[in-house]
């Protein structure tokens, strides 16, 4: 049944992903991160019996056989805004699904800041506090391509290669509101990279 499940899910990302190239229109304040699952990470989760996607405006999918191979990744599409911290994924969330147990963690509009060198996200398992959930390694170092369009006057901000791993102790938050054994997802995981886009107007 969960075979099922995740088949069914992942046929419907990958309909809604091939359709979010439109969605993404390229205008003033509005903006898309790209994040990927490092090599291993689905396979990870999927032998402790979690998924991950995401819900509320983004879509996601799988690169690979399924989850369960090593080699598989799985590809986040979220919308984004600018706000004075870094950029917000406003009614985008990303979940970890325990099927299971139907029990889930969510991350509510994580909120992307390269100045700090983390991503933080409302938790509402978590009495809706805002928590470091993961950590940009090399946000230090990563500096953005800017493009400018004078024809239609708009200004293209491009991070590539942003990489991200679990926060201290956010693995064994997730293995704990998921009612997995202790030690199921190991501290400081290897999550994946991030590619931000913004789009703003050209002064």
């Amino acid at each position: 049944m969960r075979k099922l499940i995740v088949s069914i899910a992942t046929a419907v990302s990958l309909v809604l992903s091939s359709n979010m190239a439109f969605a993404d229109s390229a205008k003033p304040g509005q903006s898309m991160t790209h994040m990927k699952t490092a090599v291993g990470v689905s396979s990870t989760f999927e032998a402790a019996g979690v998924i991950l996607y995401v819900q509320g405006g983004a879509t996601s999918a799988v690169i690979g056989e399924n989850l369960s191979a090593a080699t598989s990744q799985v590809v986040f599409h979220i919308p984004v805004t600018a706000n004075k911290a870094g950029v917000q994924h406003v009614g985008s969330n990303i979940i970890f699904f325990n099927t299971a147990s139907n029990q889930y963690l969510t991350l509510k509009n994580p909120v992307i800041d390269l100045a700090k060198g983390v991503v933080s996200a409302t938790v509402p398992q978590a009495g809706d506090a805002k928590l470091d959930i993961l950590t940009i390694t090399n946000a230090s170092t990563v500096k953005p391509k800017i493009t400018n369009d004078k024809k239609t006057k708009q200004r293209t901000t491009a991070y590539t290669g942003t990489t991200l791993v679990l926060a201290p102790g956010v693995a064994a938050t997730i293995a704990s509101v998921l009612g997995l054994p202790a030690g199921s997802l190991p501290d400081g995981l290897a999550f994946g990279t991030a590619d931000v886009t913004l789009y703003t107007k050209l002064k």
